[in-house]
């Protein structure tokens, strides 16, 4: 059945919505994509590092080991033990005492000493009852059969005697002639560094030649396979007993995604979705593996494509309202002009009409007059007694007179007095209406006016003297254009009603799609609060770890941890400044302030990471004044700095500043790979990064868009020169400011390392008060390395229960998300059950200036969750000095 019109209509009105919530969301969905894939690939680049930091402590260990076997075999007593024909009791226990020496000092698990037989002649856990290996024979193990014929040998297996798994170095002890006579086999176990893999929240396992899973961070994974063994596999290794029983059972585990070589992402059944990283370790034939949860990256990408979501559809409404208000005028414009049109033609065909009345009226015969005949208008012609001369059949039909009542010479009089007993002369006296009349038309003056008569119709009347005495009168019928004017005036005020509502509409829907735009913000910041939380736990252990830890090597494998810790905060925080940029949340604080320091302080800090990659920082000094806001500057040059260090392989980085035209430019040049002319504006975009540099290295590719809605909110320039292959120069110009309007900045303190005593802060009395565990448990651990006294770590509840005059303390920790409440509202109820207000330290992970603003109201310390642990440290000691 066809459709109607209006369903038509409103089918139509349907589909530019429907067309435009498919595009958002198409292009949601691809932003959604994208930003995953770049996510993952961050993610694995992650992995592959620690992977390779795994794989080297695993190499280290083997090598600290691998010459043992071959010294031992040169030993001179071991020699001369397996070149005789038999062993004594004595020799016997002096080679046991030999082995069990050398193993003490060189912590291995076991080193046994066999005859050309495979025999165990001697063994350094020769006094262990029940699993001593001397006396067993192990001709059937490759490392031995191995060693006798090659040499040298090494395998991994399960002990024949102890079931202990481990590897084994095997070393060929020789004769004068250089015949083999006897081996040297030393076990090491690597169960302990199996045990540091699972303090980590990555799956580490590692797999054989054959897909045997032999190491695992996850016990239950051990002796699993990745797929299914071969029959002559199966026989080798039950006729080695390299691991007890054949391994028969399948790691259940579905790849899904290859994303670069040796890293796809794979779901397994008893993990989830994971990024799995391989590494060969060509020297032992095995392969390790490294699983990370994919989650946080695909949390990250929802969050972006949310956010993207977000500002599409402002877009779309904005294009919508403005689109309406356009169709709206237009409607009315229209209507307007079409009103205008008809008024004009009637007034022409009016004027037209009377132009032709008056003509015809002079030449008009009497009584009917066929020369009248073809007007539309009814007309009747008096003479100058006011007696009818002539009319036309209109006449007669319009007012309806009967038959002969209308002839030449009847006074006017009398057809005036007939129509007003019909009521057609309106209300009123009937001998005053006439009158009147008959007195217009002796005046002898033009006259127009329209009358409506009962039955609704309106006539318009209009009169005319004749030159030589008289006066012609014409009646139009007018209903219809009367009619279609009340319709067009309906319809203008229909419209102009319509526009109002609409209008009101239209700010209603203003207003709730910035209502939607500050719930989006809110979202975007809980959400990177909420995710920011375990982070910074995660970053505090590690930073009590680290004090831990009395190794080099060790520090800094926790270094690197914390730095991508950092780095994924860094995300997080961009993402959150993103969305504050763009809702307007994020207020400036623009004054006048020296350049000069600012430059020097960022050319030291960013001076010791160029110095780490080779690279040389020279900074222009300055004594110049500008006007901006100073944190936010310090951003956008921070980004600057930080994009020339990673992307420039060698040479040199300048920051400076000159003049521009009664404004100052500030500069960072480098000379990294340079950018394409028609990719330069693509750099600031959100999570654009540009792929062709070479440096495995990369941001999340929102530094240099969060410098461009920084820049925009300041009001100030940003610059971009480039020159493929010679380097870049990013600019930002800001205006001069005032030097007389510069306060002089106090002098900074001295920043302490970690490492410097802790004796300040012994027995300082301290209150955690978070609703997150794992961010409580951390900062106990941390504040007690230091020597405070943690009198409660707990939540709201629990810091209410436990609040009384005796465990006041002397530093609150308050956190400002609390459940139901937030810190601020909590700490009147604690002071009042204390007695008094201790020094409070507002820690949070949110970065809303009006939080710190509260804080400084109050006399509060306050402090990022994100900052370094140096930093709360500092300004607890502040704080507990300033109390005792």
């Amino acid at each position: 059945m066809p459709l109607t019109r209006p369903v038509r209509r409103q089918f139509r009105r349907l589909l530019l919505p429907l067309a435009t919530l498919l595009v958002i969301g198409v292009l949601t969905w691809l932003a959604l994509q994208q930003l995953e894939q770049r996510n993952l690939q961050a993610e694995a680049a992650q992995a592959r590092t620690q992977l390779r930091l795994h794989a080297d402590a695993l190499q280290a260990l083997v090598e600290r080991y691998r010459v043992l076997p071959a010294v031992l075999a040169l030993d001179p007593d071991i020699r001369a033990a397996l070149a005789q024909p038999g062993i004594t009791a004595a020799e016997a226990t002096q080679i046991n005492l030999k082995l069990e020496q050398v193993n003490g000092a060189a912590a291995t698990s076991t080193l046994t000493l066999l005859d050309r037989n495979g025999l165990a002649l001697a063994a350094s856990n020769w006094r262990i009852p029940g699993a001593s290996n001397v006396g067993n024979a192990y001709h059937f193990r490759p490392y031995f059969q191995d060693a006798i014929r090659d040499g040298s040998a090494t395998f991994y297996a399960e002990g024949v005697t102890t079931a202990v798994p481990g590897y084994f170095l095997s070393e060929a002890v020789r004769d004068a002639e250089g015949k083999p006579i006897g081996v040297v086999v030393v076990k090491l176990v690597l169960r302990p560094l199996e045990r540091t893999w699972a303090g980590n929240d990555e799956t580490v396992f590692a797999t054989d030649a054959n897909g045997v899973v032999f190491l695992s961070s996850r016990p239950q994974w051990r002796y699993r396979v990745l797929a299914p063994l071969p029959a002559t596999t199966r026989e080798q290794l039950q006729r080695t007993r390299q691991y007890g029983r054949v391994p028969r059972q399948q790691l259940p585990y579905r790849s899904s995604q290859t994303l670069t070589a040796g890293v796809q992402r794979a779901r397994i059944a008893d993990t989830g979705d994971m990024i799995w990283v391989s590494q060969a370790l060509p020297a032992q034939d095995w392969t390790l593996h490294l699983l990370r949860p994919t989650q946080p990256a695909v949390a990250a990408a929802r969050i972006g494509a949310a956010a993207l979501a977000a500002v599409l559809a402002m877009l779309a409404l904005l294009v919508y309202v403005l689109w309406q208000r356009r169709r709206l005028a237009l409607l009315r414009e229209r209507s307007r002009q079409e009103l205008e049109r008809m008024v004009k033609h009637h007034a022409q065909e009016l004027r037209t009409a009377h132009d032709g009345l008056v003509q015809a009226a002079h030449s008009a015969d009497y009584g009917e007059s066929p020369s009248l005949q073809h007007l539309p208008q009814g007309v009747c012609v008096v003479d100058a007694q006011l007696n009818l001369v002539a009319w036309n059949r209109r006449y007669i039909e319009l007012f309806r007179f009967p038959p002969d009542f209308i002839r030449v010479g009847r006074p006017i009089a009398d057809v005036f007095f007939y129509n007003a007993k019909r009521g057609l002369l309106g209300p009123g006296p009937i001998d005053e209406a006439i009158e009147r009349r008959l007195n217009h038309l002796r005046s002898g003056k033009p006259h127009m006016h329209e009358r409506e008569r009962s039955d609704g119709s309106v006539i318009e009347i209009r009169g005319n003297p004749l030159p030589d005495g008289g006066f012609v009168t014409s009646y139009a019928d007018i209903t219809a254009y009367k009619n279609a004017a009340r319709d067009l005036r309906s319809l203008a005020d229909t419209l102009s009603r319509r526009i109002d509502e609409r209008t009101h509409d239209l700010a209603l829907a203003k207003r709730d799609a910035e209502d939607a735009n500050q719930s989006k913000t809110r979202f975007v910041a809980a959400a990177v609060h909420d995710l920011l939380q375990p982070l910074n736990a995660a970053r505090m252990f590690v930073s009590a770890l680290r004090l831990r830890l009395p190794d080099a090597d060790a520090r800094a494998i926790v270094d690197n941890v914390d730095n991508a810790l950092a780095a994924q905060d860094g995300i997080l925080n961009s993402l959150l400044d993103i969305s504050r940029l763009e809702s307007g949340a994020l207020e400036t604080q623009v004054r006048d302030f020296a350049i000069g320091p600012l430059l020097q302080a960022l050319a030291n800090e960013s001076g010791i990471q160029a110095a780490a990659r080779g690279l040389r920082l020279d900074h222009v000094a300055t004594t110049q004044v500008v006007r901006s806001d100073p944190a936010l500057l310090r951003r956008i040059l921070q980004n600057f700095l930080s994009n020339a260090i990673r992307y420039t392989r060698s040479g040199r980085i300048l920051i400076g500043c000159r003049r521009a035209q009664g404004q100052l430019r500030i500069e960072v040049h480098d000379t990294g790979p340079g950018i394409a002319e028609a990719r330069q504006r693509e750099v600031f975009e959100e999570f654009h990064r540009l792929d062709n540099v070479g440096n495995s290295e990369r941001g999340a590719g929102l530094g240099l868009a969060i410098v461009e809605r920084i820049a925009r909110l300041l009001g100030h320039r940003v610059g971009l020169r480039s020159t493929i292959g010679r380097g870049s120069s990013f600019s930002i110009t800001v205006p001069l400011g005032d030097a007389s309007l510069v306060l002089p900045q106090p002098a900074k303190a001295p920043i302490t390392d970690e490492t410097v005593s802790d004796s300040l802060l012994s027995g300082c009395r301290v209150w955690c008060v978070d609703d997150d565990s794992r961010v409580r448990l951390a900062t106990r651990v941390l504040l007690e390395r230091w020597g405070c006294h943690v009198l409660l770590a707990g939540g709201p509840d629990e810091a209410l229960a436990a609040a009384n005059p005796a465990s006041v303390p002397d530093v609150l920790l308050l956190d400002v998300r609390l459940g139901p409440i937030t810190g601020p509202e909590l700490f009147p109820e604690l002071a009042r059950r204390w007695g008094r207000a201790p020094a409070v330290i507002l820690y949070t992970a949110e970065q809303d200036p009006a939080l710190r603003e509260l804080a400084n109201s109050h006399g509060w310390g306050f402090l990022s969750k994100q900052a370094r642990s140096s930093a709360l440290r500092s300004l607890l000691t502040h704080l507990c000095q300033r109390t005792r």
